[in-house]
Order: structure tokens, then C-alpha cells, then sequence
């Protein structure tokens, strides 16, 4: 059974490995990956290390198994990670699920995610659970040091519901 739970601060490290595991296998598909592994490294230490308050874990047998971050505690889920030991299990739908009640909770309508252009399993796996792709760029990443091309998706969590007059039928 998966638990899902708040990070806490002494975990910073297995947060950080358990992301570049994810996001090495991620990048596959990109190439390329030698000389930025260790800025994603960095990276990833210095983002658990500040931001763990934002992240919330997912435990199989009491194993951290993965974890999503929303940095700006706002609708961006602005990190997504699942171990690849523990993928195809059903534990990123678990979290997935998790993580959009908080942003509904917290008063906003739609989720947002951003992700590498290439990555199509991570855009496969959330266009499964409802996510419709915005929008299409390529930018530097001052975190990888070279320019990424990435793709916005977004899914809408509550529907408004119409405004009419009179009795409905």
C-alpha cells in the first residue's frame, strides 16, 4: 500500500537521488547528457535542500518511492519524479491523484505542468490522466546551462458551473 506525506528535511538527499535516477532516465531519449549530469545534480541538491517544505512523497513499504513538488504552492506542479524502480506500478497515478486535490483545496481550478519536449513518457503519462498540451517553446536553463525545449500542460480540476435563471430542467 502507498502513503502519501509531507517530505521532510532529512530526506533532501534520497529527494535529490531519487530525481536525477528519474531524470537521467528521462533524458535518455535527448542525448547528450554528458557534462550536464552534474549541474542536474546540483541542481536537484540545491532545489530539495531549499524547497522540501513544497514536496510531497510518495512511501511503498516504507521506501520513498517518488515525489512532486509545487514550488510556488500556486496551481504549477513544478516538479514530477518517480523512482524507476518503482514505475508502472501505479504509484505516479497515486501521487498525481494527491497532489491535484491539494491544488483544488488551496482554491485553484487547474493543474499545470511543464516538461522536456522529448520526454514522451511523461507526456504520455499525463496526457492519460487528463492533460491537454498549451504550448511549445525552447529556453535556456540556467539549472542545465544549455537551451531545453519544453511543453506546457494543463488540466482543468473543477469545472465552472453555469450561471442561469429560474429553476433548472
Amino acid at each position: 500500500m502507498a502513503t502519501i506525506r509531507n517530505a521532510r528535511e532529512d530526506e533532501t538527499g534520497t529527494l535529490r537521488d531519487i530525481g536525477l535516477r528519474a531524470w537521467e532516465k528521462a533524458m535518455i531519449n535527448v542525448g547528450e547528457m554528458v557534462g550536464i549530469r552534474d549541474n542536474a545534480r546540483a541542481a536537484f541538491d540545491t532545489f530539495t535542500r531549499q524547497a522540501w517544505l513544497t514536496i510531497t512523497v510518495i512511501e511503498q513499504g516504507g521506501v520513498i518511492a517518488g515525489w512532486a513538488a509545487r514550488e510556488g504552492l500556486d496551481e504549477l506542479i513544478s516538479d514530477f519524479w518517480i523512482d524507476p524502480p518503482f514505475q508502472h506500478r501505479g504509484l505516479g497515478s497515486t501521487l498525481l491523484s494527491a497532489i491535484e486535490a491539494d491544488i483544488i483545496r488551496q482554491g485553484f481550478d487547474t493543474a499545470r505542468i511543464e516538461t522536456h519536449a522529448r520526454n514522451e513518457e511523461a507526456v504520455s503519462f499525463f496526457e492519460k490522466h487528463g492533460y491537454r498540451i498549451n504550448w511549445l517553446s525552447a529556453a535556456y536553463s540556467p539549472k542545465l546551462d544549455r537551451e531545453v525545449q519544453s511543453v506546457g500542460l494543463s488540466k482543468v480540476l473543477v469545472e465552472e458551473s453555469a450561471e442561469t435563471y429560474g429553476p433548472s430542467v
